[in-house]
């Protein structure tokens, strides 16, 4: 399910996405059946998503959502219609061949935006940020649905990026720009195809279990060298801040 991409204003952008989720959850409803507690995550979601959006846009001063948003934004209601089915798998069975053509089809999307950005020469930090927080939540929702059969544990995978950000409240250095690096991206993409693969059930038990290992230590190996870097970068900035704000010593007069 995707919307045109075609600019639309800001004021409509949201409200357009906003209609959007709710016909997938209805349709989801009526084909594959949802609970009332999936209609109300997945229309809470829809909501908060496009509340924020609608709020980067003004703050942003982006006059039309772009055909590079609008794709994000179309991947991000996919995103919502995979949250819908895994609240109702809390309670009743889901197809799962639903569940991983819906999640495949946003996973599959990722980086089309980034391409679209760059081929029209609209490339925003708005952008960047919206594409970054649909990753993180649907590999969230995922690590969710493989906690059921593999263990709570398996959450960590979509939990590292939300921990991250609540200790940067405490410790405002984290927040700092990190260096683009390749590996980061690889990381990423690893939890989608694990999750993926293990959703499917394409994969045995035991290999399963080994694959999110594997994608944990990874994503445990990634941040850790992240916030290694961003420590090392305040202890740089702080000794620099008292060189510079140290009083000059007075020249000795022989």
């Amino acid at each position: 399910m995707t919307l045109a991409a075609t600019p639309i204003a800001p004021t409509r952008g949201p409200m357009v996405g906003l209609a959007a989720q709710v016909l997938l959850l209805a349709a989801l409803a009526l084909t594959l059946g949802l609970t009332p507690g999936a209609l109300a995550a997945g229309a809470a979601y829809g909501l908060v998503l496009c509340g924020l959006l609608g709020a980067g846009l003004r703050r942003a001063g982006m006059v039309a959502l772009g055909p590079a948003n609008t794709v994000t934004l179309s991947r991000a209601i996919l995103v919502g219609g995979v949250t819908a089915l895994v609240v109702t798998s809390f309670t009743h069975p889901v197809s799962t061949p639903a569940l991983v053509a819906v999640a495949g089809v946003a996973l599959a999307l990722d980086g089309v935006d980034g391409q679209v950005a760059r081929r029209t020469g609209n490339t925003t930090a708005l952008g960047a940020r919206f594409d970054m927080e649909i990753d993180a939540f649907l590999i969230l929702v995922l690590s969710v649905y493989a906690g059921d059969r593999f263990g709570w544990w398996t959450v960590a995978l979509g939990a590292y990026r939300y921990l991250f950000v609540a200790a940067s409240w405490a410790l405002p250095w984290l927040n700092a720009a990190l260096p683009p690096r390749f590996s980061r991206k690889v990381v990423a993409a690893l939890q989608g195809v694990v999750l993926a693969l293990v959703t499917a059930n394409l994969l045995p038990e035991v290999a399963a279990q080994g694959a999110l290992l594997v994608a944990l230590a990874s994503l445990t190996w990634s941040f850790g060298r992240d916030t290694r870097w961003l420590y090392q970068a305040a202890r740089v900035r702080a000794a620099a801040r008292l060189r510079w704000s140290a009083p000059a010593q007075p020249a000795l007069v022989g």
